[in-house]
């Protein structure tokens, strides 16, 4: 039987069945909804239906803190199933962090490409802001700069940080292996405790599984001869899987695979549940879901799935906590859903490894794949013909090749000298080295704003971004002056739970009235404690 909502012309006060009175009492998140048949017609109420009226249908109150699993909440002291992942170069800025900590959201500090200096600024500042609060930072995969990867968990282990967000790995490293160990331990009655939480961001099952087991144990045996973790800790580690969490990530900004979230998510929860009957470890790996969530639909479409929690990425970078300039912000807040190209990452430039950009308003993706076909083409910089190099330094560096030579030197001699070392003698090396520069200067021009590079700014973005503006066209969230990091988060909470509530109520053959089953941003100031 399907029923069809708001086709009578009468409002009634307690059985609703406009378009706006059914709107309005699915938004009331904490109380139950009826759908009945009265004298007046079918409407909705909240309140129990009288002996007068047929019940029809009914779905149970739904607020946005029952979202998601219960334990991930509790494990991280978060009160949502919500993450508001990193962004590289501190885009996922202090105050994006502190935002999220004190609504009740987990954020992440996008510590990837800053130097030792500045994280630790931003780890002290977070003792002294949001001292035990919950916060996560990242720890990205460095393989062409191992040195930063190991300088980062020294500095998460000096500071306590006790959760980390490990991102674009391949492959398990003895850096990620030692903070995970470092935290091993038991309580008097033996009990286990994992003082160093890791969640794990990845977009392939097979590196979901290696995150899901023990750590390496050849890996664990060098830490314990360098002593940096105690025998007792390899023990322990062999019982604990090496992440709390893993994040199925699908199509996102930065570093992607673009798969669907669909079949990514599937994929690596599969793959839990075939490990979590093979190993039987004490602690149950939660998978969480990235990557296109941009909308209340998008969320709740990912927690119908099964998701134990949500990341959200793109649509945070627009926001004014966002640790980037207005020139981006303004950017993004134009982009459409296919807006977006793939360029290859400064991290990864030798190995090939792409990751998705804003395409509207900047040739950044051209160009850097030019770049690219540059240093697949030739063995170095010398080699090429006189015409490429001239556009190369007349178009995309703006300098020539030896002016920006020298600033890779200085900038390597105090992050990493081996850099330097390995180029020496090589000019295929050297060649990435230069091409590096434009990649990461890219990132940077977008972040201060820098007025006359605006066509090379490089801004990574995904879909999700896209389908967020069209979501909240009309509405105080169109304007980027208005976005709050925690005031989206908590629209899309809200909306996810408004959301499942109404595809409940259509799994029973009620069907809405068209228009109210979209959610509406709603202003912080106007929303209640839930709404």
């Amino acid at each position: 039987m399907s029923i069809t909502l708001g086709t009578e012309d009468f409002v009634e006060p307690v059985v609703h069945t406009s378009v706006e009175g059914c709107y309005s009492t699915l938004t009331d998140l904490e109380s139950p909804v009826y759908v009945v048949r009265s004298p007046e017609g079918i409407g909705l109420t909240t309140r129990r239906p009288d002996d007068d009226e047929t019940v029809v249908a009914a779905i149970g109150p739904l607020t946005p803190d029952r979202l998601g699993s219960q334990a991930f909440r509790a494990h991280h002291g978060v009160k949502y199933a919500y993450m508001g992942g990193a962004m590289a170069g501190g885009i996922a800025s202090e105050d994006y962090v502190i935002a999220l900590a004190k609504a009740g959201y987990l954020g992440s500090f996008g510590a990837a490409g800053l130097l030792p200096a500045r994280v630790e600024s931003a780890l002290q500042r977070f003792q002294a802001e949001i001292p035990g609060l919950p916060y996560a930072a990242n720890l990205i995969h460095s393989p062409s700069e191992a040195e930063l990867e190991r300088a980062a968990v020294e500095l998460f282990l000096r500071y306590g940080v006790r959760c980390v967000e490990a991102s674009a790995f391949m492959d398990i490293t003895p850096n990620i292996v030692r903070y995970r160990v470092a935290g091993l331990g038991r309580t008097s009655d033996g009990w286990i405790t994992v003082a160093n939480r890791v969640i794990a961001k990845v977009s392939r099952a097979e590196v979901a599984e290696k995150f899901m087991r023990p750590a390496p144990e050849a890996m664990v045996a060098d830490l314990v001869a360098a002593g940096l973790v105690t025998a007792e800790q390899a023990e322990l580690a062999r019982q604990v899987p090496l992440a709390d969490d893993v994040t199925a990530e699908a199509d996102s900004g930065g570093h992607t695979d673009r798969r669907p979230l669909t079949t990514a998510f599937a994929s690596v929860l599969r793959r839990r549940d075939q490990l979590r009957n093979e190993l039987r470890l004490p602690l149950e790996v939660r998978v969480g879901a990235a990557g296109g969530i941009g909308t209340p639909l998008a969320a709740a479409a990912a927690f119908a799935m099964g998701a134990d929690y949500i990341v959200t990425g793109s649509v945070n970078q627009s926001c004014l906590e966002a640790g980037t300039s207005s020139e981006v912000r303004h950017l993004l807040v134009q982009a459409g859903v296919a807006d977006v190209d793939m360029a290859p990452a400064a991290d990864m430039f030798e190995m090939g490894v792409q990751l998705q950009v804003l395409k509207k308003g900047t040739m950044f993706a051209m160009r850097a794949k030019r770049l690219y076909e540059l240093y697949s083409a030739y063995p170095g910089l010398e080699a090429l013909p006189a015409e490429e190099l001239a556009r190369l330094e007349g178009q995309i560096l703006r300098r020539t090749v030896d002016e920006v030579w020298q600033d890779v030197t200085e900038y390597f001699t105090r992050r990493d000298p081996d850099q330097l070392t390995r180029a020496a003698g090589d000019p295929k090396r050297k060649m990435a080295l230069i091409f590096r520069w434009y990649l990461g200067m890219a990132s940077r021009w977008a972040v201060v704003g820098e007025g006359d590079r605006g066509l090379d700014y490089q801004i990574w973005c995904g879909p999700a971004m896209g389908s967020f503006n069209e979501w909240v066209r009309g509405t105080y969230l169109a304007v980027a002056e208005n976005r709050r990091v925690a005031d989206v988060a908590r629209n899309l909470m809200q909306g996810a739970a408004f959301t499942a509530r109404v595809q409940q109520l259509a799994l029973a053959g009620v069907r809405m009235p068209r228009g109210c089953g979209d959610f509406r941003p709603v202003p912080s100031e106007l929303a209640g404690d839930e709404l």
